[in-house]
């Protein structure tokens, strides 16, 4: 199954080599969770701060039972700070 990846400002590093613009298609297999798919590129959890599925945010403690389906789109942020 295909679905996309996106990670945002710093976690970029951590996408394949096959990025454009802070995304990318990935294969997953069936039963796959967010917090697999975030460990498979080894984007360090605690940098997750922000975590969408098709745009509907998804809490720490759900990452690790939401299972992934073909075409959907994880979009990942870390933590901003500003002043």
């Amino acid at each position: 199954m295909k679905m996309t990846l996106k990670l945002y400002a710093q976690l970029g590093e951590y996408l394949p080599e096959n990025a454009k613009s802070n995304q990318a298609d990935i294969d997953i297999q069936p039963d796959t969770t967010v917090l697999d798919v975030l460990n498979r590129y080894k984007v360090p959890l605690e940098m997750c701060h922000l975590v969408l599925v098709n745009g509907n945010y998804l809490a720490p403690e759900v990452r690790g039972n939401h299972v992934l389906d073909s075409e959907d789109h994880l979009a990942v942020w870390p933590p901003v700070a500003g002043g």
